[in-house]
């Protein structure tokens, strides 16, 4: 908060304990991420292992944005292995200004007024300080002053499908071509260790990959296990007798310990993506989805680079820790294909709260990096599947308004929830927002604590053991322009005796325009949901007001302008498929006779709350659309199980994402 003595129940936040950062000061942010100064606040209670241990990272993963005019050359010279330690695959493409990297101490310092990387690093947000994260890289990826990045021996030609995802099934025979060859060219899987994460964990130790069955790590990344054609092939070829491959005992050997399951999200994705056997057609709301029949697409005949996402990152509920896997396996995933590979990029994760205008650091870097591989490559989304759940909220605030939000949190709720509040000037968008105040209100409390006001942050009842933070940065990393007010809760449950709890219940958050401009607010909550694998005890929170309509009557599932609730579907959308140049998909429905073509929980075109207040560009309908439900009472579409000839089925627009990237692959001279 501002330099003013603390009262009204709200404590300053103190100096972080890994960075050093006066969090109490309003400058503090003026580089930085709130999710940073509330995990150094909570002791990064949020990232605790599922054996109990408290997090005490060595390193804090970071993604990085560079001032204009710098590049990640320079800020390798410009830095201290001891203290930054920067993957050497970014120094392949000139004139990129993010990277992630390790940091340690030195970094903050560094960043800090009169810093030597001060005018150098213009933002940089937290990653997921846990497991091999919270390590440094292996020493020959670190990047050195006037090294370059390496080029992988066997770069990928012609069609080639890239798969972020988890739990893929390398041996399936949808990846296989006509010789029972490998169509997966290269495969990196992010872990470290083999075993279950959340809670099934808890009885087990994690037992490291072996490199000589899981793959060497990349000499240019650091962490993780790859995978190439030649070893994979090897693998397939060991579990192979008289014709018939045991897969069981093909990923038993590779250590993918995830196939054991049945249903796995990857897999499913890649099967829509590249299967040679389910064709999609043209997209729009008279289309079918993707039947049995054999293709003959470029998606069906593409190569595969698949990245697997860590498990670590796939368990954290809210999903909002993804920006450094996510770019690095983006990188990486480039790295591999030649100068005239043509390049879907099937994208089917995300999270919840941001900016929604592209601005997120993690959309700036993707949209970057894809610029400056020169490769003809798209980058493909779901978005998103929140449509119906509550956790999106939008006003106009006038010179003296105000809005009250009921922020209904619920118990035995595991993780930590989170509110991010969006804010921008109506009429000047660049303008600095100003005059906005903020008053918080606990369950079972009838007095608010004191409201605080932009510049200002607190922790309450202590900064000891803070239940709740309220966060209001001039400006933050998580994106621009206007101003976004933080506030973080702790769990209403425990797995653990000494972990801070919350209050469950109703969490009033009143926002009130004090300044002389009208304002436009945007309030997400963040995504906290259980992963299909995962078990982390976590449970959704969502906005409560009388006037929205819940009765599932005809037209209740839809917003309609006439109705003032400030609840409204229309805006909830994935912070990752708004980047520039990012091809956002929505889920539709497929059966001839029925009266609303859209899959409830995507969003809609047209948007049916267009008439409502909107900071300067936000999107809210995405740019195209492909089967999601097969049926009004049949949801979800059918693809590959783990096992070859198994089907599974899945919800959302998951399943929509990977279409489109086939048609566009498909589309591509």
């Amino acid at each position: 908060m501002s330099r003013r003595p603390a009262s009204g129940g709200w404590q300053a936040l103190p100096p972080g304990r890994f960075t050093g950062i006066r969090w109490s000061e309003p400058q503090a942010y003026a580089h930085s991420d709130p999710y940073l100064a509330w995990a150094e606040t909570s002791g990064f209670a949020g990232f605790r292992s599922p054996l109990g241990a408290k997090a005490d990272p060595e390193w804090l993963p970071l993604l990085i944005e560079l001032a204009p005019g710098a590049g990640v050359a320079d800020l390798v010279a410009a830095s201290d292995p001891a203290w930054l330690q920067v993957p050497r695959i970014y120094l392949r493409w000139d004139g990129l200004r993010f990277c992630t990297a390790r940091a340690k101490r030195g970094f903050f310092d560094a960043v800090s007024a009169g810093g030597r990387l001060h005018d150098q690093v213009q933002r940089y947000e937290l990653g997921l300080p846990v497991g091999h994260h919270a390590h440094g890289l292996a020493p020959q990826a670190i990047a050195r002053p006037g090294g370059s990045g390496p080029r992988p021996v066997n770069q990928v030609s012609g069609p080639v499908m890239v798969i972020i995802d988890n739990g893929i099934a390398l041996g399936h025979a949808d990846f296989l071509d006509d010789r029972r060859h490998p169509r997966v060219a290269a495969f990196w899987r992010q872990d470290a260790t083999e075993g279950p994460h959340g809670r099934a964990s808890a009885t087990l130790h994690p037992v490291p990959l072996d490199p000589q069955r899981a793959g060497p790590t990349p000499a240019d990344i650091g962490y993780g296990h790859e995978l190439d054609r030649a070893r994979i092939q090897a693998a397939i070829a060991r579990h192979t007798l008289q014709g018939r491959l045991d897969e069981d005992g093909l990923y038993r050997g590779l250590q993918l310990w995830e196939l054991n399951h049945a249903l796995q999200h990857g897999t499913h994705v890649a099967s829509l993506a590249a299967a040679p056997r389910m064709p999609v057609r043209t997209i729009g709301h008279e289309d079918s989805p993707p039947d049995w029949r054999d293709a003959d697409d470029a998606g069906s005949r593409a190569s595969l680079i698949v990245a697997q996402l860590d498990w670590a990152s796939v368990a954290d509920s809210s999903g909002g820790a993804l920006n450094v896997s996510v770019l690095d396996a983006l990188a990486w995933a480039l790295s591999h294909c030649a100068a005239d590979a043509r390049v879907a990029v099937n994208l089917s994760w995300g999270a919840l709260a941001g900016a929604h205008n592209g601005s997120s650091m993690v959309e700036s870097a993707m949209t970057q990096l894809i610029a400056a591989s020169g490769l003809a490559a798209q980058l493909v989304v779901p978005a998103g599947n929140a449509y119906q759940d509550q956790t999106h909220a939008n006003a106009r605030l006038e010179p003296g308004e105000s809005v009250t939000l009921h922020w209904r949190v619920l118990p035995d709720d595991h993780s930590q929830s989170f509110l991010e509040c969006w804010l921008q000037d109506a009429g000047e968008p660049q303008r600095a927002v100003e005059g906005l105040q903020f008053e918080l209100t606990p369950p079972g409390q009838a007095q608010a604590l004191q409201p605080l006001v932009i510049g200002e942050s607190g922790a309450w009842p202590s900064a000891a053991a803070p239940q709740c933070a309220l966060l209001c940065p001039p400006t933050s990393a998580l994106g621009a322009p206007g101003a976004c007010a933080v506030i973080a809760l702790a769990p209403t449950a425990r797995w653990f005796a000494d972990t801070v709890c919350t209050r469950a219940g109703v969490w009033r958050v009143t926002i009130r325009n004090r300044g002389r401009a009208p304002v436009v607010l945007d309030a997400y909550i963040e995504r906290d949901d259980e992963i299909a694998g995962t078990q982390t005890g976590a449970r959704q929170s969502y906005l409560q007001d009388r006037r929205y309509d819940t009765s599932g009557g005809l037209g209740s599932f839809i917003d309609h302008p006439d109705n003032p609730t400030p609840v409204r579907r229309s805006g909830t959308f994935n912070d990752l498929a708004t980047g520039a140049g990012t091809l956002s998909v929505g889920g539709i429905r497929y059966f001839d006779s029925c009266m609303d073509p859209m899959a409830r929980y995507s969003p809609r075109s047209p948007d049916p709350d267009a008439t409502r207040p909107e900071r300067a560009g936000v999107q809210k309908v995405p740019d195209r659309f492909a089967v999601s439900d097969e049926h009004a009472t049949l949801w979800g579409i059918r693809a590959a199980g783990t096992r070859s000839a198994s089907a599974v089925r899945m919800v959302g627009t998951s399943m929509a994402a990977p279409q489109v990237a086939r048609l566009w692959l498909d589309s591509r001279p």
